[in-house]
């Protein structure tokens, strides 16, 4: 795929959801070349303008890698939501196999294996960029999406879900948990925000609804794996029996703003880009 931009040549290392589709109507928008790496059992290609130019299982970080290099990409990008396998299940060639033997004996949480993997990638002369500095307009701003706001209750609530969520994050775990009346209802781990919301949905208490709570991980690779949100997440939180969301302004993603803008509104949920500080109530 060919365009007339000077920049450099994009690799989409693409796995589910949303993002890689948005990338690539970028990189078409602005006539930067560009191909698609997709991940096997991951990658959503029936949004794409056209097939990707490989397909890769997880483990085959050679095969990727030689892709990439066959295609003349200096840039990647990884975007998309990828379910962590076991190590079992990897079946990694050559090269995957020699990284897993370097990360050998480190409890890697997903963080620190992405860490790996950009690592390793920059090590054969390619640049990792984050989907942020690509789509610029996704990241989250400061106050709310929509009409509707906190009220005080649901901001000590947002408070305690972002301290929560730095303790979890610092440990490498997950980046989402829901708290309602400042009691944790849940914490993401491996299942991902959207099975979270289902299970929480089954533990809510009586009075107000609960609040979900996104934010990037203390020491989080911001190339890969920023929090993300959309509109389905909006609708499986108020399927859960919630009352709103807070992400972490300027650290987290928001898919289709004025899709989850007029959801949330229909729905009676606030959206709100968030410091995670409970003095803020009632953004202006």
């Amino acid at each position: 795929m060919s365009g007339g931009s000077s920049k450099a040549k994009l690799g989409i290392i693409a796995g589910g959801g949303a993002l890689p589709s948005l990338l690539v109507a970028a990189c078409i928008g602005t006539g930067r070349s560009y191909c698609v790496l997709a991940l096997t059992g991951f990658a959503d290609v029936g949004s794409l303008p056209q097939p990707p130019e490989a397909w890769v299982r997880l483990g085959e970080v050679g095969k990727g890698l030689k892709e990439l290099r066959r295609a003349g990409v200096e840039e990647v990008v990884m975007a998309g939501s990828v379910r962590r396998p076991a190590l079992s299940d990897l079946k990694p060639d050559l090269k995957g196999a020699a990284l897993l033997a370097r990360v050998a004996g480190r409890a890697l949480g997903d963080d620190g294996l992405l860490s790996a993997v950009i690592g390793e990638i920059e090590r054969e002369g390619f640049r990792v960029v984050g989907v942020d500095s690509i789509l610029k307009d996704l990241v989250a701003a400061s106050g709310p999406l929509g009409r509707h706001l906190p009220d005080a209750g649901a901001e000590l609530d947002i408070a305690r879900g972002f301290e929560v969520a730095r303790v979890l994050g610092a440990a490498d775990v997950g980046q989402a948990v829901v708290i309602q009346e400042g009691i944790v209802l849940g914490l993401e781990a491996v299942e991902g925000t959207d099975a979270l919301l289902e299970r929480c949905a089954h533990l809510r208490r009586e009075g107000p609804g609960g609040v979900l709570v996104k934010a990037k991980k203390p020491r989080q690779e911001r190339r890969a794996d920023l929090p993300t949100i959309g509109a389905t997440t909006v609708r499986n939180a108020h399927a859960a029996g919630l009352r709103g969301i807070a992400v972490e302004f300027g650290h987290a993603l928001v898919i289709d703003k004025p899709a989850v803008s007029a959801l949330a509104d229909e729905l009676g949920l606030f959206v709100v880009g968030h410091t995670g500080s409970a003095s803020e109530v009632g953004f202006g």
